[in-house]
């Protein structure tokens, strides 16, 4: 079952117009978050994410759309596909509505639908990453600015970043923005390990304000064993880090075995992941 403004449907039955704005014009945005046991991960987070994206898009934000009617939507959905078990992942997609061409008509009404599907492991695992191979994307940069740092339905990037990934035998890819500085990975933010220092590209750079981002520097804050520093990445600084890991609600914690000629370890990332999910387990 999936989630159309509200009303459960069979998957077969959620159809969109033709008209719809997310469809012609990419007019929409999204976020993807873990359900585990009736729980929404980092909810305010992703709300309040949703909330500011829709305000910089200029879309009207219907009154009842509140965190809570948020929450009791999407546990609605997981709970009407039992064949999930204990673990989710949705996708929420909000877009403006029907009408209009670039301009919107001024009676287009934001509408939402949400997707779930099944996740294996309630907490987040340690993941292989000795064949984790990753390489620089350089076939287009990202201008940074307030639109580029948006979860926006708007991936072509993504994308063909992906399909490139696919066809060098790669696991991702690092993109650059316009200042050639590495600002992230095809599907998470990117983390640089030196001895104790821990270092990830700021928001001013174009990256995404990713949801689990925020969790790994909320960790690292005040933390006798690491330093935490926001500032851009060369990518020469690549060939000698310590580790290097990219981060998502979804994953969690990835680490990248090899850039190139130059290998990795994962000390840093595990003792990360080690804390995250005590703090979710006490939360």
């Amino acid at each position: 079952m999936i989630n159309t403004n509200g009303k459960l449907v069979l998957e077969t039955d959620g159809k969109i117009s033709l008209e719809n704005r997310g469809y012609k014009y990419g007019d929409a945005l999204f976020e993807t978050i873990r359900v585990v046991n009736g729980q929404i991960l980092f909810l305010e987070d992703h709300y309040f994410r949703l909330m500011s994206s829709m305000r910089i898009l200029r879309m009207d934000i219907p009154m009842n759309y509140t965190m809570e009617f948020f929450e009791e939507e999407i546990l609605k959905t997981v709970e009407a596909n039992p064949s999930l078990n204990k673990s989710a992942r949705v996708r929420l997609n909000v877009d403006r509505g029907e009408g209009g061409k670039y301009l919107p008509n001024h009676s287009a009404i934001p509408s939402f639908y949400i997707i779930v599907e099944p996740l294996q492991n309630l907490f987040y695992q340690v993941h292989p990453f000795e064949d984790y191979r990753v390489d620089l994307y350089k076939d287009f940069y990202v201008a940074p600015n307030l639109l580029s740092g948006l979860k926006s339905n708007n991936k072509a990037i993504q994308v063909i970043g992906s399909i490139y990934a696919k066809e060098n035998d790669l696991s991702n890819c690092l993109v650059l923005n316009t200042d050639k500085s590495i600002i992230e990975a095809l599907n998470g933010n990117l983390f640089l390990v030196k001895g104790d220092a821990i270092k990830t590209p700021p928001l001013e750079d174009g990256c995404l304000k990713g949801v689990m981002r925020k969790q790994i520097l909320s960790l690292l804050q005040n933390n006798p064993n690491y330093t935490i520093e926001e500032s851009s990445i060369s990518p020469f600084e690549l060939q000698k880090a310590d580790e290097l890991f990219i981060t998502n609600t979804i994953v969690g914690i990835q680490s990248i075995g090899s850039y190139r000629k130059k290998s990795y370890g994962n000390t840093a990332a595990k003792d990360l992941l080690q804390m995250l999910n005590v703090r979710l387990r006490l939360s």
